[in-house]
Protein backbone atom coordinates (compact mmCIF):
# COMPACT_ATOMS: atom_id res chain seq x y z
CA UNK A 1 0.00 0.00 0.00
CA UNK A 2 2.97 2.34 -0.35
CA UNK A 3 2.58 2.91 -4.11
CA UNK A 4 -0.17 5.43 -4.83
CA UNK A 5 0.63 6.66 -8.31
CA UNK A 6 -2.77 5.54 -9.65
CA UNK A 7 -4.80 6.59 -6.62
CA UNK A 8 -7.57 9.11 -7.25
CA UNK A 9 -7.73 11.92 -4.72
CA UNK A 10 -10.97 13.17 -3.16
CA UNK A 11 -12.10 15.26 -0.25
CA UNK A 12 -14.58 12.55 0.75
CA UNK A 13 -14.83 8.87 -0.16
CA UNK A 14 -18.03 7.09 0.86
CA UNK A 15 -17.69 3.30 1.02
CA UNK A 16 -21.08 1.73 0.45
CA UNK A 17 -23.83 2.81 -1.93
CA UNK A 18 -26.90 2.25 0.22
CA UNK A 19 -29.34 4.97 1.32
CA UNK A 20 -27.07 6.22 4.12
CA UNK A 21 -23.91 6.44 2.04
CA UNK A 22 -25.67 8.04 -0.92
CA UNK A 23 -27.33 10.59 1.35
CA UNK A 24 -23.93 11.52 2.79
CA UNK A 25 -22.50 11.87 -0.71
CA UNK A 26 -25.42 14.03 -1.79
CA UNK A 27 -24.71 16.48 1.03
CA UNK A 28 -20.94 16.60 0.63
CA UNK A 29 -21.16 17.01 -3.16
CA UNK A 30 -23.81 19.74 -3.03
CA UNK A 31 -21.81 21.50 -0.31
CA UNK A 32 -18.79 21.74 -2.57
CA UNK A 33 -16.51 18.82 -1.72
CA UNK A 34 -15.02 16.43 -4.28
CA UNK A 35 -16.80 13.19 -3.43
CA UNK A 36 -16.68 9.58 -4.55
CA UNK A 37 -18.98 6.68 -3.74
CA UNK A 38 -17.38 3.23 -3.92
CA UNK A 39 -19.96 0.45 -3.93
CA UNK A 40 -19.60 -3.28 -4.51
CA UNK A 41 -23.32 -3.68 -5.32
CA UNK A 42 -26.05 -5.61 -3.58
CA UNK A 43 -27.04 -4.82 -0.01
CA UNK A 44 -30.28 -4.98 1.96
CA UNK A 45 -31.92 -2.04 0.21
CA UNK A 46 -31.28 -3.59 -3.20
CA UNK A 47 -33.17 -6.71 -2.10
CA UNK A 48 -36.42 -4.82 -1.47
CA UNK A 49 -39.24 -5.63 -3.87
CA UNK A 50 -41.17 -2.64 -2.54
CA UNK A 51 -40.15 0.50 -0.67
CA UNK A 52 -41.89 1.23 2.64
CA UNK A 53 -41.90 4.17 5.06
CA UNK A 54 -40.05 6.64 2.81
CA UNK A 55 -42.15 9.75 2.40
CA UNK A 56 -42.52 10.76 -1.24
CA UNK A 57 -41.56 7.28 -2.50
CA UNK A 58 -44.50 5.06 -3.30
CA UNK A 59 -44.78 1.37 -2.49
CA UNK A 60 -44.27 0.07 -6.02
CA UNK A 61 -40.73 1.48 -6.20
CA UNK A 62 -38.23 -1.35 -5.75
CA UNK A 63 -35.01 -1.04 -3.80
CA UNK A 64 -32.95 -1.16 -6.98
CA UNK A 65 -35.03 1.61 -8.55
CA UNK A 66 -34.66 3.75 -5.43
CA UNK A 67 -30.87 3.29 -5.39
CA UNK A 68 -30.48 3.89 -9.13
CA UNK A 69 -32.36 7.17 -8.91
CA UNK A 70 -30.27 8.18 -5.91
CA UNK A 71 -27.00 7.36 -7.70
CA UNK A 72 -28.02 9.42 -10.71
CA UNK A 73 -28.97 12.29 -8.44
CA UNK A 74 -25.65 12.20 -6.59
CA UNK A 75 -23.68 12.01 -9.83
CA UNK A 76 -25.58 14.98 -11.26
CA UNK A 77 -24.07 17.13 -8.51
CA UNK A 78 -20.52 16.11 -9.40
CA UNK A 79 -19.82 13.06 -7.26
CA UNK A 80 -18.08 10.07 -8.88
CA UNK A 81 -19.45 6.53 -8.61
CA UNK A 82 -17.08 3.54 -8.65
CA UNK A 83 -18.20 -0.10 -8.74
CA UNK A 84 -15.57 -1.76 -6.57
CA UNK A 85 -14.95 -3.50 -3.25
CA UNK A 86 -12.58 -1.70 -0.90
CA UNK A 87 -10.50 -4.29 0.94
CA UNK A 88 -7.80 -2.22 2.66
CA UNK A 89 -7.77 1.10 4.49
CA UNK A 90 -4.87 2.84 6.22
CA UNK A 91 -4.08 6.29 7.52
CA UNK A 92 -1.22 8.15 5.84
CA UNK A 93 1.39 10.25 7.61
CA UNK A 94 -0.28 13.45 6.37
CA UNK A 95 -3.59 12.50 8.02
CA UNK A 96 -5.37 11.44 4.84
CA UNK A 97 -6.59 7.92 4.13
CA UNK A 98 -5.47 5.41 1.51
CA UNK A 99 -8.08 2.97 0.26
CA UNK A 100 -7.37 -0.04 -1.93
CA UNK A 101 -10.09 -1.82 -3.90
CA UNK A 102 -10.05 -4.75 -6.25
CA UNK A 103 -9.83 -2.43 -9.26
CA UNK A 104 -8.85 1.02 -7.99
CA UNK A 105 -7.21 3.08 -5.26
CA UNK A 106 -8.25 6.29 -3.55
CA UNK A 107 -6.82 8.92 -1.24
CA UNK A 108 -9.28 10.93 0.85
CA UNK A 109 -9.33 13.60 3.53
CA UNK A 110 -12.42 12.00 5.07
CA UNK A 111 -13.93 8.55 4.66
CA UNK A 112 -17.44 7.37 5.41
CA UNK A 113 -18.20 3.72 6.15
CA UNK A 114 -21.68 2.73 5.03
CA UNK A 115 -21.42 -0.99 4.30
CA UNK A 116 -24.25 -2.11 6.59
CA UNK A 117 -24.67 -5.76 7.50
CA UNK A 118 -25.88 -9.11 6.21
CA UNK A 119 -28.76 -10.96 7.85
CA UNK A 120 -28.15 -14.54 8.83
CA UNK A 121 -30.39 -16.58 6.55
CA UNK A 122 -32.25 -19.63 7.82
CA UNK A 123 -31.68 -23.03 6.30
CA UNK A 124 -34.09 -24.11 3.51
CA UNK A 125 -36.88 -24.68 2.93
CA UNK A 126 -37.74 -20.98 3.13
CA UNK A 127 -39.56 -18.70 0.67
CA UNK A 128 -37.92 -16.03 -1.43
CA UNK A 129 -37.04 -12.79 0.31
CA UNK A 130 -39.97 -10.42 -0.11
CA UNK A 131 -42.32 -13.28 -1.00
CA UNK A 132 -42.86 -14.55 2.52
CA UNK A 133 -39.44 -14.01 4.10
CA UNK A 134 -38.98 -10.55 5.62
CA UNK A 135 -36.18 -9.04 7.65
CA UNK A 136 -37.59 -5.68 8.73
CA UNK A 137 -40.37 -5.71 11.31
CA UNK A 138 -41.05 -1.98 11.09
CA UNK A 139 -41.14 -2.07 7.29
CA UNK A 140 -43.31 -5.13 6.75
CA UNK A 141 -45.51 -5.68 9.81
CA UNK A 142 -48.24 -3.62 8.11
CA UNK A 143 -48.74 -6.27 5.42
CA UNK A 144 -49.52 -8.91 8.06
CA UNK A 145 -52.55 -7.21 9.60
CA UNK A 146 -55.05 -10.00 10.29
CA UNK A 147 -52.82 -12.52 8.49
CA UNK A 148 -51.08 -15.61 9.93
CA UNK A 149 -47.38 -14.91 10.52
CA UNK A 150 -44.35 -16.87 11.72
CA UNK A 151 -41.24 -15.79 13.58
CA UNK A 152 -38.29 -18.13 13.07
CA UNK A 153 -35.57 -18.43 15.71
CA UNK A 154 -34.72 -19.45 19.25
CA UNK A 155 -33.28 -16.31 20.87
CA UNK A 156 -34.53 -13.30 22.78
CA UNK A 157 -35.16 -11.32 19.59
CA UNK A 158 -37.43 -14.04 18.16
CA UNK A 159 -39.57 -14.12 21.30
CA UNK A 160 -39.74 -10.33 21.42
CA UNK A 161 -40.73 -9.92 17.76
CA UNK A 162 -43.42 -12.58 18.11
CA UNK A 163 -45.02 -10.65 20.96
CA UNK A 164 -44.79 -7.41 19.00
CA UNK A 165 -46.59 -8.99 16.04
CA UNK A 166 -49.69 -9.47 18.22
CA UNK A 167 -50.27 -5.76 17.67
CA UNK A 168 -51.05 -6.62 14.04
CA UNK A 169 -52.57 -10.10 14.03
CA UNK A 170 -53.94 -12.74 16.37
CA UNK A 171 -52.21 -15.60 14.51
CA UNK A 172 -48.52 -15.68 15.48
CA UNK A 173 -46.28 -18.76 15.64
CA UNK A 174 -42.67 -19.15 16.73
CA UNK A 175 -40.89 -21.82 14.68
CA UNK A 176 -38.03 -23.43 16.62
CA UNK A 177 -37.23 -25.88 13.79
CA UNK A 178 -36.15 -28.65 16.11
CA UNK A 179 -33.90 -26.48 18.27
CA UNK A 180 -34.21 -25.71 21.96
CA UNK A 181 -35.25 -22.15 22.86
CA UNK A 182 -32.35 -20.00 24.06
CA UNK A 183 -34.33 -17.15 25.57
CA UNK A 184 -34.30 -16.50 29.30
CA UNK A 185 -36.70 -17.95 31.85
CA UNK A 186 -38.24 -14.51 32.33
CA UNK A 187 -38.79 -14.15 28.59
CA UNK A 188 -40.28 -17.65 28.45
CA UNK A 189 -42.76 -16.81 31.21
CA UNK A 190 -43.68 -13.57 29.45
CA UNK A 191 -43.97 -15.25 26.05
CA UNK A 192 -46.24 -18.03 27.27
CA UNK A 193 -48.55 -15.40 28.76
CA UNK A 194 -49.32 -14.27 25.20
CA UNK A 195 -51.47 -16.19 22.66
CA UNK A 196 -48.52 -17.44 20.58
CA UNK A 197 -48.04 -21.03 19.39
CA UNK A 198 -44.50 -22.37 19.80
CA UNK A 199 -43.88 -24.98 17.09
CA UNK A 200 -40.98 -27.22 18.05
CA UNK A 201 -40.77 -29.62 15.10
CA UNK A 202 -38.66 -28.98 11.99
CA UNK A 203 -40.05 -27.80 8.65
CA UNK A 204 -40.12 -30.54 6.02
CA UNK A 205 -41.64 -28.71 3.06
CA UNK A 206 -43.17 -25.52 1.76
CA UNK A 207 -46.21 -24.61 -0.32
CA UNK A 208 -46.28 -21.51 -2.51
CA UNK A 209 -48.95 -19.80 -4.56
CA UNK A 210 -48.76 -19.27 -8.31
CA UNK A 211 -47.29 -15.78 -7.80
CA UNK A 212 -44.46 -17.15 -5.66
CA UNK A 213 -45.75 -16.06 -2.27
CA UNK A 214 -45.56 -18.45 0.66
CA UNK A 215 -48.82 -20.21 1.48
CA UNK A 216 -47.88 -22.78 4.10
CA UNK A 217 -45.12 -24.81 5.76
CA UNK A 218 -45.25 -28.57 6.11
CA UNK A 219 -43.74 -30.02 9.28
CA UNK A 220 -42.06 -33.34 10.06
CA UNK A 221 -44.92 -34.35 12.37
CA UNK A 222 -47.27 -34.25 9.35
CA UNK A 223 -48.99 -30.97 10.19
CA UNK A 224 -49.44 -28.09 7.76
CA UNK A 225 -49.73 -24.49 8.92
CA UNK A 226 -50.73 -21.58 6.71
CA UNK A 227 -48.73 -18.33 6.74
CA UNK A 228 -48.75 -15.09 4.82
CA UNK A 229 -45.04 -14.79 5.69
CA UNK A 230 -42.76 -14.08 8.58
CA UNK A 231 -39.46 -12.97 10.05
CA UNK A 232 -36.26 -15.00 10.52
CA UNK A 233 -34.39 -13.85 13.62
CA UNK A 234 -30.90 -15.36 13.51
CA UNK A 235 -28.74 -12.29 13.95
CA UNK A 236 -26.63 -10.04 11.76
CA UNK A 237 -23.08 -9.95 10.46
CA UNK A 238 -21.85 -6.35 10.45
CA UNK A 239 -19.38 -5.34 7.74
CA UNK A 240 -16.73 -3.91 10.04
CA UNK A 241 -13.49 -5.15 8.44
CA UNK A 242 -12.40 -1.68 7.35
CA UNK A 243 -13.47 -0.12 10.64
CA UNK A 244 -11.32 -2.64 12.48
CA UNK A 245 -8.36 -2.07 10.14
CA UNK A 246 -8.55 1.64 10.97
CA UNK A 247 -8.85 1.02 14.71
CA UNK A 248 -12.43 2.20 15.16
CA UNK A 249 -14.14 1.21 18.41
CA UNK A 250 -16.99 -1.31 18.14
CA UNK A 251 -20.00 -1.77 20.40
CA UNK A 252 -20.83 -5.05 22.12
CA UNK A 253 -23.48 -5.85 19.49
CA UNK A 254 -20.91 -5.57 16.69
CA UNK A 255 -21.92 -2.11 15.42
CA UNK A 256 -19.44 0.74 15.00
CA UNK A 257 -19.42 3.23 17.87
CA UNK A 258 -20.14 6.75 16.61
CA UNK A 259 -20.86 10.24 17.89
CA UNK A 260 -24.10 12.10 17.23
CA UNK A 261 -22.62 13.30 13.92
CA UNK A 262 -21.49 9.81 12.89
CA UNK A 263 -17.77 10.24 13.60
CA UNK A 264 -16.03 7.12 14.87
CA UNK A 265 -13.30 6.96 17.51
CA UNK A 266 -10.80 7.59 14.69
CA UNK A 267 -10.67 11.24 13.64
CA UNK A 268 -11.78 11.73 10.05
CA UNK A 269 -13.56 8.38 9.81
CA UNK A 270 -17.37 8.39 9.85
CA UNK A 271 -19.88 5.55 9.86
CA UNK A 272 -23.53 5.76 8.81
CA UNK A 273 -26.57 3.56 8.34
CA UNK A 274 -27.06 -0.01 9.48
CA UNK A 275 -23.43 -0.45 10.50
CA UNK A 276 -24.18 1.90 13.44
CA UNK A 277 -26.59 1.48 16.39
CA UNK A 278 -30.28 2.23 15.98
CA UNK A 279 -33.26 1.25 13.88
CA UNK A 280 -32.40 -0.33 10.54
CA UNK A 281 -34.72 1.85 8.47
CA UNK A 282 -34.10 3.72 5.23
CA UNK A 283 -35.33 7.08 6.58
CA UNK A 284 -33.20 6.64 9.70
CA UNK A 285 -30.17 5.72 7.58
CA UNK A 286 -30.73 8.74 5.36
CA UNK A 287 -30.91 10.98 8.42
CA UNK A 288 -27.61 9.60 9.67
CA UNK A 289 -26.09 10.17 6.26
CA UNK A 290 -27.28 13.77 6.15
CA UNK A 291 -25.93 14.46 9.64
CA UNK A 292 -22.52 13.05 8.73
CA UNK A 293 -22.46 15.00 5.47
CA UNK A 294 -23.12 18.26 7.29
CA UNK A 295 -20.49 17.52 9.94
CA UNK A 296 -17.87 16.75 7.28
CA UNK A 297 -18.74 20.00 5.49
CA UNK A 298 -18.16 22.03 8.65
CA UNK A 299 -14.71 20.42 8.96
CA UNK A 300 -13.63 20.76 5.33
CA UNK A 301 -15.11 24.02 4.10
CA UNK A 302 -12.60 26.72 3.26
CA UNK A 303 -14.48 29.72 4.62
CA UNK A 304 -14.83 31.49 6.91
CA UNK A 305 -11.13 31.44 7.76
CA UNK A 306 -10.34 31.59 11.44
CA UNK A 307 -9.15 34.84 12.95
CA UNK A 308 -5.83 33.23 13.83
CA UNK A 309 -5.39 32.19 10.19
CA UNK A 310 -6.23 35.68 8.95
CA UNK A 311 -3.81 37.28 11.38
CA UNK A 312 -1.05 34.87 10.40
CA UNK A 313 -1.60 34.68 6.62
CA UNK A 314 -3.52 37.81 5.77
CA UNK A 315 -6.93 38.49 4.30
CA UNK A 316 -8.67 36.16 1.86
CA UNK A 317 -8.07 37.26 -1.73
CA UNK A 318 -10.57 37.02 -4.58
CA UNK A 319 -8.47 34.46 -6.44
CA UNK A 320 -8.91 32.07 -3.49
CA UNK A 321 -12.70 31.97 -3.82
CA UNK A 322 -15.03 30.21 -4.37
CA UNK A 323 -13.91 27.34 -2.15
CA UNK A 324 -15.19 24.48 -4.31
CA UNK A 325 -13.58 21.25 -5.44
CA UNK A 326 -12.76 21.08 -9.15
CA UNK A 327 -15.22 18.29 -9.95
CA UNK A 328 -18.03 19.99 -8.08
CA UNK A 329 -17.31 23.33 -9.72
CA UNK A 330 -17.52 21.84 -13.20
CA UNK A 331 -20.68 19.88 -12.37
CA UNK A 332 -22.35 22.97 -10.93
CA UNK A 333 -21.75 24.85 -14.17
CA UNK A 334 -23.35 22.02 -16.15
CA UNK A 335 -26.22 21.80 -13.68
CA UNK A 336 -26.95 25.50 -14.00
CA UNK A 337 -26.75 25.51 -17.79
CA UNK A 338 -29.18 22.61 -18.02
CA UNK A 339 -31.80 24.21 -15.81
CA UNK A 340 -31.61 27.98 -16.23
CA UNK A 341 -30.24 30.65 -18.58
CA UNK A 342 -26.81 32.00 -17.67
CA UNK A 343 -26.71 34.73 -15.09
CA UNK A 344 -25.73 38.06 -16.61
CA UNK A 345 -23.27 40.20 -14.70
CA UNK A 346 -24.91 43.48 -13.68
CA UNK A 347 -23.79 46.48 -15.69
CA UNK A 348 -22.71 49.52 -13.76
CA UNK A 349 -24.27 52.68 -15.21
CA UNK A 350 -22.90 56.07 -14.32
CA UNK A 351 -25.30 58.82 -13.43
CA UNK A 352 -25.68 61.47 -16.18
CA UNK A 353 -26.70 65.00 -15.34
CA UNK A 354 -29.38 66.11 -17.81
CA UNK A 355 -28.37 69.65 -17.18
Amino acid sequence: MTEMGDAESYDVVVIGGGPAGLQTALYTARLGHDTAVVDRGGGRAAMMLDTHNVIGVTEEVSGNELLQTAREQVESYGADFHRDLVTEATRLDDGRFHLVGNNSEFVADRIVLGMGFNDERPEPPVPRTGKGLHYCLHCDAYMFIDRPVFVMGTGESAAHVAMIMLNFTDEVDILLRGEEPAWSEETDERLRAHPIDIIETEISGMRKSDNGWLEAFEFEDGTVRNYRGGFPMYGSNYSTDLAEQLGCDLNEDGTVAVSEDGETSVEGVYAVGDITPGHNQIPVAMGKGAQAGLAIHYELREFPRSLDDVRENGAVTRDEVPGLGDRIHAAADEFEEARAPPIQSPEVESAVDDD
